[in-house]
């Protein structure tokens, strides 16, 4: 799933990791820092916050603007360091950095990590412990339906929001069961998703109690079809607070639904259009039809010809089904998860060297630099496939 408004989100790096690291934005003008200044989340932008920074023993000041960065342009390349800022009172400082030769980077400050930690854990602890109380789920409007279209079938995403609106647990009297369309053929649960969640045949389970807050499920399965003409009927055992589906636009592809109230093309970011389609809400129980006509039918003829070719040529054959494209949305997510587990790594390295003192030790600075390196070239490889940062670096946020 190559595009950024239409895909799952990835999921943010926890604050705490990414807190003072300065990662490298190739994106960036060549000495060029950006400082992003948050309260406890990324988001939740400090504006009008002075920042300094330091480079050779120079300090720098600016204002962070509305989106809470601050940023320094020109600076010169090998120049050592580190960035600072006091946000009520809380003195927040960058981990020491050398301004790149190519490219820039950005760096995050976090303020009111310590409480914001405190209140989770006090709020974690209080809804475990609490019996969970009789309620209902809905399929919040993050929720949508995404299809792209793989050699004569439709592989289709359901990316859910499973919303608990309560402050408590909620039992809903059982599991949530999500039957899916007649033909949903290779069903599987997607990384990410909630461990609740289960699917065994065309049937999807996510067992409660459901915690507060949101429970994602993402699942994906594929339709095969030989006509040119088919209708994807999906019924939904919980409220849906508004529809989304998006389908990729290959040719004279259309999509008509009585749930759509528009829908309109938008384009992904490496050019790809989809058909965007947006209604209200969906009572309990409700089905969606969707109405898919014009579809990409190849002659059956090429098939067979190259099953024939296969059979004389089974290693070549065996090749071409291994290197078969993988899903862009599988490889964000892998890289994103990658991303977020070498952050770790780095924390905990540096964590380490702090405990110790002193110069670091060699096995230490060797696997820094590694790390480092890798997480280079795993930026290098979102900006590739549209995983890059929103606002000028995307999901990386800083």
């Amino acid at each position: 799933m190559p595009w950024t408004v239409l895909s799952a989100q990835i999921n943010m790096p926890d604050p705490s990791i990414i807190h003072g690291k300065a990662l490298p934005a190739p994106e960036l003008p060549a000495g060029t820092v950006t400082v992003r200044v948050v309260r406890e989340a990324i988001g939740n932008n400090v504006t009008e916050q002075e920042v300094r920074l330091t480079i050779g023993g120079a300090p720098r000041t600016a204002k962070t603007d509305a989106q809470g960065r601050a940023e320094f342009s020109k600076l010169p390349a090998g120049g050592e360091g580190r960035a600072e800022t006091t946000v009520s009172g809380e003195q927040l400082v960058s981990d020491p950095f050398t301004v790149p030769p190519t490219g820039g980077l950005r760096v995050i400050l976090v303020a009111g990590l310590k409480e914001a930690a405190a209140r989770a854990a006090k709020e974690a602890a209080a809804a475990a412990a609490a019996p969970p109380v009789r309620g209902t789920v809905v399929f919040g409007p993050n929720s949508r339906v995404l299809m792209e279209f793989r050699d004569d079938a439709l592989q289709v995403f359901y990316v859910l929001e499973i919303l608990n609106t309560a402050r408590a647990r909620v039992d809903i009297g059982g599991p949530l069961i999500l039957d899916l369309p007649t033909g949903a053929g290779g069903a599987g649960i997607l990384e990410g998703s909630s461990p609740a969640a289960t699917v065994s045949g065309d049937r999807v389970t996510v067992t409660g109690p459901f915690a507060a807050g949101a429970t994602t499920v993402e699942v994906g399965f594929q339709l095969r079809y030989d006509q040119p003409d088919m209708t994807l009927t999906q019924k939904w055992p919980a409220a849906v607070q508004q529809l989304n589906v998006a389908v990729e636009k290959i040719g004279d592809v259309s999509v008509t639904s009585p749930q759509l109230a528009t829908v309109g093309e938008v384009r992904a970011e490496n050019g790809t259009p989809f058909l965007l389609g947006n209604g209200p809400a969906l009572a309990p129980g409700a089905t969606l039809t969707v109405q898919l006509a014009n579809l990409p039918v190849h002659s059956p003829v090429p098939r067979y010809v190259a099953l024939g070719m296969a059979a004389l040529i089974m290693g070549l054959g065996a090749w071409f089904a291994c290197a078969r494209r993988a899903s862009a949305g599988e490889i964000r997510r892998q890289l994103a998860q990658r991303r977020d587990t070498l952050l770790a790594e780095l924390a905990a390295v540096e964590k380490r060297q702090a405990r110790k003192g002193g110069a670091p030790s060699a096995s230490d600075e060797a696997r820094r630099q590694r790390l480092v390196t890798e997480l280079e070239q795993i930026y290098g490889q979102l900006d590739e496939v549209g995983g890059g940062p929103e606002g000028g670096g995307k999901d990386v946020a800083a």
